[in-house]
């Protein structure tokens, strides 16, 4: 069939949208028509080659639906099924098995090869052109999927706004609610007030810490996050950051979150935490970015620092959990978004990287 994708294909270049040609769903995949789909930094950073997945490529990794189509060997839905799409894993190796599927060891070959684990595709325009970004590539009218990285949704779901729940959304609240897991009365502080970083504060309250900071440049963003549950904000081109968590917990953070991934600010999330306390490392930057800490001050307080990805979640049984507490408006998501027509996809990954959008959606319908 014929599709309108947004394909980058050199690197750090404008997205074109082309009419390209997408194959029939194998066995085990489904046929999407993409609704919405966000624009998450991880996108963009692929797009100037951060990471070098080949181009010319079609992105996109949060995108939602309605199914069109599904292979033969397909159970999970149906046509007409509302879904949400997000990360890819193989569901056979030991860490699927384990209920790990954020650390699936077939991870960069789902995810981020440019192609299906096989090495095919099923996008064909002007040269070879590679999808199957997380195992989907929404950027695009009709997106394939596989069984295993479809979300079915109740038939009321807003596919204009569950799009960001498929990754940003979700690693940052997962990283608070599946890996931190903070006491009620804990204190937490989120270095870059994002999506990600205010959906990992948005689950701090909901999780009942009492105290909950952002930390950023931008002041709407600041002021967002207050909104949105940060207690405190600190803007970090006025005041030092560690210095002002110190002085609001008294002691240092039970828990930190960096989404930045500058080394300097991961070093300041380190230094910003109480003894014993943990930095979840969340930010996306370059291959080979290094992250340096005293090791002294590591020693002496026992402090540990994590990676985590795509919040630890198990998608099929956390994406509904957030949702449930969209819900009863305890995690308010939808305020985070920007919506943005298809063809503006290029205005709308400006406004991201300038941070004027939190969450750009693209809209498809």
């Amino acid at each position: 069939m014929r599709v309108k994708a947004a394909v980058v294909r050199e690197a750090g270049h404008p997205f074109r949208i082309e009419e390209l040609e997408l194959d029939e769903p194998r066995a085990d995949e489904v046929l999407v028509k993409i609704h919405a789909t966000g624009v998450c930094h991880t996108d963009i950073g692929v797009r100037n080659q951060w990471l070098p997945v080949p181009l010319p490529l079609v992105l996109g990794h949060e995108g939602a639906g309605v199914v069109e189509s599904v292979g033969s060997g397909v159970t999970k839905v149906e046509s007409g099924d509302k879904v949400l799409l997000t990360f890819a894993s193989c569901h056979r190796c030991r860490m699927c098995l384990q209920g790990d599927p954020a650390y699936c060891e077939q991870f960069v070959v789902s995810n981020v090869a440019g192609s299906r684990p096989d090495g095919t595709n099923a996008l064909h325009g002007e040269g070879d052109v590679h999808g199957f970004f997380f195992g989907q590539s929404s950027f695009a009218t009709h997106s394939i999927a596989t069984e295993n990285n479809v979300v079915k949704l109740s038939p009321d779901a807003d596919l204009s706004i569950v799009g960001p729940l498929g990754c940003g959304i979700q690693t940052g609240a997962g990283t608070v609610l599946n890996r931190l897991r903070p006491e009620t009365g804990s204190s937490l502080a989120v270095f870059g007030a994002g999506a990600v970083g205010i959906a990992a504060l948005m689950a701090a309250r909901a999780a009942g810490c009492t105290k909950v900071i952002a930390v950023d440049l931008v002041p709407d963003r600041l002021a967002l996050a207050e909104e949105l549950g940060a207690t405190h904000s600190i803007d970090a081109s006025a005041k030092d950051p560690v210095e002002e968590i110190q002085r609001i917990t008294g002691r240092g953070a039970d828990f930190t979150v960096d989404t930045t991934a500058v080394t300097s600010v991961v070093g300041q999330a380190v230094s910003a935490l109480a003894p014993k306390g943990t930095c979840a490392v969340l930010g996306f930057g370059t291959a080979g970015t290094e992250v340096r800490v005293d090791m002294l001050e590591l020693l002496m307080t026992g402090r540990t620092i994590t990676g985590v990805t795509e919040g630890d979640a198990r998608p099929d049984d956390f994406i509904p959990r957030l949702l449930e507490l969209h819900a009863q408006g305890r995690f308010p998501f939808d305020k985070l978004i920007t919506s943005y027509d298809f063809a503006d996809i290029n205005a709308a990954c400006a406004d991201s990287e300038a941070g004027k959008a939190v969450k750009p959606v693209l809209r498809l319908v």
